[in-house]
């Protein structure tokens, strides 16, 4: 049976999918057999369609991602404006496909941050507790991350689930105190520092300092 692994951030646009892709490449070039999904994305398959495109087992796009909306808000309002309702059983049916497939490594991204809701009663976080595996933390480096940094790997543990690491997403602009903040994270996030991104445009570019 493929390990999986869950993808979040401490908010949106932390750089979830670029780092995805960085983890995507790592695990190939230890010879894994890797699928990226993204089950859920509002504003558009962008991102579904960098998962699927660094993928080593690829399906249909509409295997990787099969709820996609146009309107980039929140997807549970997406939803709804596209008379749909997400659910945690929904989205775990739509990925059934993978159980039969024979990788070493499943991906899934969630979307913005670990609380953000599927409908009224679930939340992403629900999702990820029902998918299983560890919980990769990417945390956009850019002021007021450390709180929230902190309150999602509490949250995530809380949940009872593994953070097995966590990459510092350096790419988002100038921060002040950068080195000072990334140290604090190193000392008091109580996971390993898995990779730190910068600029580059090609997430094979990125050092993943993980051998799972």
């Amino acid at each position: 049976m493929a390990k999986r692994l869950f993808v979040t951030g401490t908010d949106t646009d932390a750089g979830k999918t670029h780092i995805s892709c960085a983890i995507l490449a790592h695990l190939a070039r230890q010879g894994a057999v890797v699928a990226g999904l993204k089950p859920i994305a509002s504003g558009g398959r962008d991102d579904a369609q960098r998962l699927w495109q660094h993928s080593n087992l690829q399906l249909a796009l509409d295997t990787h991602n099969p709820f996609y909306f146009a309107p980039p808000v929140a997807p549970h309002l997406a939803a709804a404006e596209a008379g749909l309702s997400l659910s945690v059983e929904g989205v775990l049916a739509a990925m059934a496909p993978w159980q039969q497939q024979s990788a070493d490594w499943l991906l899934m991204e969630g979307a913005g941050g670990w609380r953000v809701p599927l409908n009224n009663q679930q939340r992403f976080s629900d999702l990820a507790r029902q998918w299983g595996g560890g919980v990769i933390l990417v945390v956009g480096m850019k002021l007021g991350c450390v709180n929230h940094a902190l309150l999602t790997a509490e949250a995530i543990r809380a949940d009872g689930l593994e953070l097995v690491g966590w990459v510092a997403n350096c790419g988002l602009g100038e921060m002040a105190r950068l080195r000072e903040n990334l140290d604090y994270l190193e000392a008091h996030l109580g996971a390993p520092l898995l990779a730190t991104a910068g600029h580059s445009p090609n997430p094979g570019d990125i050092e993943v300092h993980w051998h799972p």
